[in-house]
């Protein structure tokens, strides 16, 4: 089933979207019993929706299971960002970071550097920090405190002068490294926080096209199993490596009808195990899309909003505990 509704043109508050997850969630609690008491047969017949922030080039905000929007920060073009677990909505634009309260006041703000070009990434740490990668003449990793101060600075290696292609989405791990994916370096590199590459995930292997299938890595994301979910641009397809940089398991335009892959950018896997896929080159049709293990496509997106980066925030009145990552 399709999250596709009539676009509601004016967003609502960001204190009623809040609300309205409050309200989704109680739902589904107090139905459980109902819920519990219907055969598998039954569940397995209703279809999934689900609400998502969306970073994109026509929306920053957040879509309704209904395909509604709920709530719009009023500029496009976001590269990453997160509804945190306060309620906040921390959102990375490529000039700018900020945090938005219940309230939708700024309590957080982060400009690039003058010598830099971009920034790329954003992501609250578990201290407090927030992560940011800037690109340009001094690509780096930055942990920044919540005053704006620049704690930790990582150089990174991305093999390019291409600013705009040096990296996407780096994610700091809980061994207190950092996975960065290297687009034109075809690498996920993994990071000390001295700048040491301690682990490389090749995404050039011959097994997956080689170079000529211009897998760029796009995002990397450590999973509880100890592997690394990669989506790959250019190559159209996503990938889960083991800890040796050996393919375990990947899906792409040949598994799926109606070839959804088209320059995949963000990605999630959901506690249930499927792995959500975003379509950022997808100007119509279907722009974001969930595929279980056995690569079947159980739940798509084609409504108005191409979604660069994103993140499932529930699932048929649930709200999600969170990102399944390590």
């Amino acid at each position: 089933m399709k999250n596709t509704t009539t676009r509601i043109k004016q967003g609502i508050s960001f204190g009623a979207t809040i609300a309205i997850f409050i309200m989704l969630t109680h739902f589904s609690c107090t139905n459980s019993s109902t819920a519990s008491e219907s055969n598998a047969t039954e569940e397995e017949q209703i279809p999934v929706q689900h609400s998502f922030f969306v970073a994109g080039p026509v929306l920053t905000g957040i879509v309704g299971e209904a395909g509604e929007v709920l709530w719009d920060a009023g500029k496009p073009g976001a590269r990453d960002g997160y509804v945190l677990d306060n309620g906040h909505i921390l959102i990375c634009w490529s000039d700018e970071v900020k945090e938005y309260d219940q309230d939708k006041n700024v309590v957080f703000t982060f400009k690039k550097s003058p010598e830099n070009k971009e920034l790329g990434t954003v992501q609250r740490l578990e201290n407090g920090n927030t992560l940011i990668t800037e690109l340009g003449e001094q690509p780096r990793l930055l942990e920044v405190s919540s005053e704006g101060e620049i704690l930790v600075d990582v150089p990174l290696q991305p093999e390019t002068d291409n600013a705009h292609m040096q990296t996407r989405m780096a994610r700091k791990l809980t061994n207190g490294n950092y996975l960065v994916p290297h687009l034109l370096a075809f690498a996920v590199k993994e990071y000390t926080s001295e700048g040491e590459v301690v682990n490389t995930f090749r995404t050039d292997l011959p097994e997956i096209g080689g170079r000529e299938a211009e897998n760029w890595p796009f995002t990397a994301i450590r999973l509880n199993n100890g592997n690394t979910l990669i989506n790959l641009t250019h190559g159209n397809k996503t990938v889960e490596m083991d800890s040796a940089g050996k393919v375990v398991w990947q899906v792409s335009n040949e598994d799926i009808e109606g070839a959804p892959f088209k320059d995949p950018c963000g990605a999630q896997r959901l506690p249930n195990g499927n792995t959500v896929i975003a379509s950022y080159g997808a100007q119509e049709g279907i722009k974001l899309f969930e595929v279980n293990s056995q690569k079947e496509m159980v739940w798509s997106y084609d409504g108005d909003y191409r979604v660069h980066h994103f993140q499932i925030l529930s699932t048929n009145g649930e709200k999600l505990a969170g990102p399944v990552l390590k």
